[in-house]
Parts: C-alpha cells; structure tokens; sequence
C-alpha cells in the first residue's frame, strides 16, 4: 500500500504518504474545486441549464477512492457527479461542454449535468433518478464476475438514496453472488434539504448491508488519506472474492443540493465550522507546507488549474449547441 496506517482509526490524519502522491491528491481534489466553482458561475450567467449539483467540499472522497482503483475497474454515481468523471480522467473540456449542451459534450450536448458517460474511462454514468445507480453498479460487479476478469465495480451513492428499496435489493444480490463491488455512501448529511437524523433511524450507515451479512466501514471523508487507505482495502477486499464492502464517507456539502436551493436548512455557523476545521483541500495543502513543500510548488498548481477551467469554459462557450434534428439520434436501436 502506498498509504498506510499504524493501529489508528480511519479518521486520525497520521497516516503516512508521500509528498508526491499528497501533491498528486492536493492537485486533483483543486481541480475539482476550481471547475465546480466555475460551473456555478456559468449556471449563475445562463450557460447551464435544467439541474446542476455541484461537488463542494466532498472532493476527498472521490479523489481518494479512484486513486485506489485499476485500469478497467468500473464506476457508476448519481447525479452530483462532475467530480468523479474528473477524477476518472475524463476531459474537463468535454464535461463542461456537456453541462452547456453543447455538440462537443460527452453525451453530445444532449444530456447535460445529470447523465454523461465515459466508455473510454469506465465512467457508467451519472444518474439523475435516486437510488438507480446502485442496480447499475451492481450490474457491472456481475459482469466482471461472469467473465471473471479480475475486476471490480465501484458503486457511489448519497445518503438520500440509501432508503431506497432498489439499494437493499441490490445489496441482497451483491451478498448471495459475492459480487466484487464496493458500495462508497457520500454521507453528507442531508438528503436535498432533509437532515439525515430526519430521515433515517439509524445514522451510522455503515451498518446498512448487516443483514446481508456485507461488512461495512466509517471513514473521515474530508480526509483523502483516510480514504485513499480504506479504499485500498476494500478494493482488495472484493477483488480477492470476498465479495461486497461498503464505505461511509462522513463528508460535506458546501453548497445546496443543487444550484436552485438557497440551503436555508442549515446554519451559515455550521458551513463555516467544516470549512475552518475539516476542508479536505485546506487539510492537504497544510501537510504540504508542514512536509516541506515550497509554497511557490502550490501557487504553480493552482494557476495551472486555473488554466485548464479557464480553457474548458471557454471551449464548451465556443462550442456549438447540437442540430436540431440531433433530438431524434440515439433514442432506438434497430436490432
């Protein structure tokens, strides 16, 4: 493992790593940020339309877990996905496109913020309807098993959508088949607008395949080493034919569900506490400077983000919106 822990629990920041691989994550988790933030600008100017979600906050989690994945190896998520089609490499050029409609985008300007997808990175999918992605997640972890392939899926979804029936179904198959899938939850602690105390008897939910007998863990997910290590494990874990593990990630939203809601739920109080204590990217960037990196290596990384959002909004704008007749195109299959 390239990050290890010495008898400490997941959410203790005393995990060693090396300055490189920290850079690697400090750039990548920026990255994310950066573009969200452009994003939102450009929702706020009319350039983005319908639903945007933006991933504010939780960029450790994403970050840290496909890190710990291999070539091949596959992903599915739901609708707050900007992040994860980044952090699979996707090309920022061709999200941003998309989120503008654009013919250039990734889905063709046709299916914007909510559902775009990369055959090339293994990217199934965001997915716009609650809870749907974790069929789909568990759908792939069954086709590396039957071609056994030595593969696994990984499946993320929000704590809004583990009450989802489809979610335990998927679990019950998952367990029976032992299939290599790890189910990652981004609890962030609201669902839309509903405090996960308020919607959920139990909170910690960790424990939510216990009757399925899939063991699960509770990792600080504002912490990428955290979660760099613990996806370590859990790839290995279901890859080694153990079959399914779940991941909690206690993490954060900054924003509102989506770019519509003003997040009057919460207190401005509550948003600046995380953003002061438990800033994944804060976090990072003052390991960094404690390690010995040069505050000059930093400013080079973040001007160099800064460049390669500039040119990914500037592409989707110069871009051109899909013809007309495009509406008709990739709706049926004739077989």
């Amino acid at each position: 493992m390239s990050a290890t822990r010495k008898n400490r629990p997941a959410g203790v920041a005393e995990i060693e790593a090396s300055p490189k691989e920290l850079l690697g994550f400090y750039r990548d988790m920026l990255l994310i940020l950066r573009f969200e933030e452009r994003a939102g600008q450009m929702y706020g100017m009319g350039l983005i339309g319908g639903f945007c979600h933006l991933y504010i906050g939780q960029e450790a989690v994403v970050v840290g877990m496909q890190a710990a994945l291999k070539e091949g190896d596959t992903v599915v998520t739901s609708y707050r996905d900007h992040g994860h089609m980044l952090a699979c490499g996707m090309d920022p050029k061709g999200v941003m496109a998309e989120l503008t409609g654009r013919r250039t985008g990734y889905s063709l300007g046709k299916g914007g913020s909510m559902h775009m997808f990369s055959r090339e990175k293994n990217f199934f999918g965001g997915h716009g309807i609650v809870g749907a992605q974790v069929p789909i997640g568990t759908g792939l972890a069954f086709a590396h098993r039957y071609r056994d392939n030595g593969l696994i899926s990984l499946t993320y979804l929000g704590g809004g959508a583990i009450n989802q029936g489809q979610v335990y179904e998927s679990f019950n198959m998952a367990a029976l088949w032992k299939l290599p899938v790890v189910y990652v939850i981004e609890n962030n602690r609201y669902g839309m607008g509903t405090a996960i105390d308020r919607a959920s008897a139990r909170t910690d939910l960790f424990h939510r395949g216990m009757a399925h007998g899939i063991p699960g863990e509770q990792v600080d997910g504002m912490n990428v080493l955290a979660v760099h290590e613990a996806g370590l494990a859990a790839a290995e874990h279901v890859r080694s034919g153990q079959g399914p593990l779940i991941l909690e990630m206690l993490t954060y939203r900054y924003r509102g569900h989506s770019m519509s809601d003003p997040a009057k739920y919460r207190t401005r109080e509550e948003v600046e506490r995380v953003r002061t204590e438990h800033d994944p990217i804060e976090q990072a960037r003052r390991r960094l400077i404690a390690g010995g990196t040069d505050e000059a290596v930093l400013k080079g990384i973040e001007a160099e983000v800064r460049k390669i959002v500039a040119e990914a909004a500037q592409f989707a704008q110069d871009s051109p919106e899909p013809d007309p007749s495009e509406l008709w195109t990739d709706v049926l299959i004739d077989a």
